[in-house]
């Protein structure tokens, strides 16, 4: 089969216009507050959490136990917030807001916490009950998410309300409505999703940026090298998750 290649690289460039766009989008004053927040928690020994559903949920993977990255961050994780249990299940899964009292329970919420809440609707259940269990037990809550859809979205929680109501800050990923940027003759359906690569880039930025205030006092966060880098071993990395393996269960031998 022969590929016109001016289609092809037309739409590779347009995808790459829009992602420059959206990471050029991310708002500086967002970010320093919610890197005061991460700041503030850390210097209270508080732990950051982490959480969304379906695609979101590779963002709470992606802040945590990661080369670069922050060691206090807890990763609100469970097969059923993937696709392990197959699709139709995990959409109607972050539908509902049973699971919330156990993945709460799990995560061991505490007033000198922080939380991340993600997700690019902001409307379904489980998200906006996670960040008002966060909110109940004294935290302080910031979403992610994309506030013009979301202001658009019907709530599927019983309370009405969407994830950018229930947090006390708004990290806005500046996204599409619908998330996908290009648009392609023939298809019916735009394509090239950007929430993944916005909440990325924005929960780094918030990261980095809470480091460089604690660093700046004196009191630098324990960060992860990288373990394959300057003959890093499992030894070092059992010391730098020590402090935190009575918070963060996937710290812990067993994982529980």
């Amino acid at each position: 089969m022969e590929f016109s290649s001016e289609a092809v690289s037309g739409a590779v460039a347009r995808y790459s216009r829009a992602v420059r766009r959206i990471v050029e989008q991310i708002e500086q004053e967002q970010i320093l507050e919610a890197a005061r927040i991460v700041a503030d928690c850390l210097a209270a020994s508080g732990i950051v959490h982490v959480f969304g559903t379906g695609h979101s949920s590779l963002l709470a993977q992606e802040a945590f136990y990661r080369a670069g990255g922050l060691v206090a961050v807890n990763a609100i994780l469970d097969p059923r917030l993937g696709f392990e249990r197959g699709v139709v299940e995990s959409s109607e899964f972050e539908r509902s807001t049973e699971a919330a009292g156990e993945l709460a329970a799990a995560a061991g919420f505490s007033a000198r916490d922080a939380g991340i809440v993600i997700s690019n609707s902001g409307r379904n259940g489980l998200p906006v009950e996670i960040a008002s269990r966060m909110k109940s037990a004294g935290m302080r809550v910031m979403a992610l998410t994309n506030l013009a859809q979301s202001k658009n979205s019907i709530s599927l929680h019983p309370s009405g309300k969407r994830l950018f109501e229930v947090a006390d800050l708004i990290l806005d990923n500046h996204c599409p409505p619908g998330d996908a940027a290009v648009t392609i003759e023939g298809l019916p359906t735009r394509l090239g999703p950007l929430s993944t690569i916005a909440g990325a880039a924005i929960l780094h930025s918030v990261f980095v940026g809470a480091a460089a205030a604690l660093a700046a006092e004196g009191k630098a966060p324990a960060a992860f090298p990288s373990a394959n880098l300057m003959n890093g071993t499992l030894e070092d990395l059992r010391k730098v998750i020590s402090p935190y393996q009575d918070r963060i269960r996937r710290f812990r031998p067993d994982g529980r």
